[in-house]
């Protein structure tokens, strides 16, 4: 007798329930707080979340406008990225896990490290101070800055032709997921890494797709989570991207499909370091006027 759902069936059953679960919570805290938007937001959400379907990667780019236009307090970017862009990652997840073959057990226990990996992550990021963020935050741009540029070189080598791992592959790929997990709550994208990940460890590009997809759909729902707990994201902002982001999605994966991207890529790689030198200075910055502060303070008292 046939299975009523295959291993990959099951798998967006259980992504159903986790979108069921970001939902309320996402909606409650939507309500809770009143919030609204602005056309900006919406914009950036699509605009970002296209490119994202298409494997460049949301959180640099949708950094970059943040720090460009001065919309969002440095310190919960990190938050806002994570809630704001789940729903349209959820809907990328369940196309490309549909549409596209992969080793059903690679796919899961990756995801699982990924979901792991991000719930230790938010617990620490959601409390850091906005120093620390910026600090952080630019450290990790600059290092999805050189991932991106060798991504597009080609100094990083292609994947075979094979759509599962095994074996000791099979765990170096489930810790790479892990530690990918755990920086994106601090606002560095998964796709970018993901792709020279699976290329490294010989599988064809095409299945990372489903495998970061997919990993970002169920791990952004669980730190989503912590951020809206903890109150630290821009509530106008997260609301924008959504509404924003998901049409854009369907855009891309069912309509565009793929585009001559390397002239986009190499323009995300300048925006990204140009971001991340925003962050470090504003870090520097900050640190200065503390100083001064702190110098000043006694003198005033006496």
């Amino acid at each position: 007798m046939r299975p009523m759902f295959s291993v990959k069936g099951w798998l967006l059953v259980v992504l159903g329930a986790f979108t069921l679960f970001y939902l309320a919570v996402w909606l409650s805290a939507v309500v809770r707080k009143r919030g609204t938007t602005r056309i900006s937001f919406i914009g950036i959400g699509f605009i970002t979340n296209f490119f994202d379907a298409l494997g460049i990667g949301s959180f640099a780019t949708t950094t970059s406008f943040f720090k460009f236009w001065k919309m969002v307090d440095d310190r919960v970017i990190p938050g806002t990225l994570n809630v704001g862009h789940t729903l349209p990652t959820i809907t990328q997840a369940f196309i490309s896990i549909m549409i596209i073959e992969v080793d059903a057990k690679t796919l899961i226990l990756l995801i699982i490290s990924a979901v792991v990996g991000a719930w230790f992550g938010a617990g620490i990021v959601a409390g850091w101070s906005r120093r620390k963020v910026q600090i952080g935050m630019g450290i990790v741009l600059l290092a999805a800055a050189g991932i991106m540029l060798l991504r597009l070189t080609g100094a990083v080598p292609g994947g075979s032709e094979a759509l599962g791992l095994s074996g000791p592959l099979l765990w170096a790929g489930m810790a790479g997921n892990f530690a990918l997990g755990a920086l994106m709550t601090l606002g560095i994208g998964l796709y970018a890494p993901c792709l020279i990940m699976i290329g490294l460890l010989g599988m064809t590009d095409r299945t990372a797709f489903p495998i970061m997809m997919g990993s970002c759909a169920f791990l952004m729902p669980v730190s989503s989570a912590r951020f809206i707990r903890k109150g630290s994201f821009d509530l106008k902002a997260v609301v924008g991207l959504a509404i924003g982001g998901i049409p854009a999605v369907l855009i891309a994966l069912l309509i565009v499909k793929s585009l001559p991207l390397d002239y986009v890529k190499a323009l995300v790689i300048i925006v990204v370091v140009y971001t991340a030198a925003m962050l470090l200075r504003s870090a520097r910055t900050e640190r200065q006027q503390s100083t001064v502060q702190q110098v000043s303070s006694p003198a005033e008292q006496g």
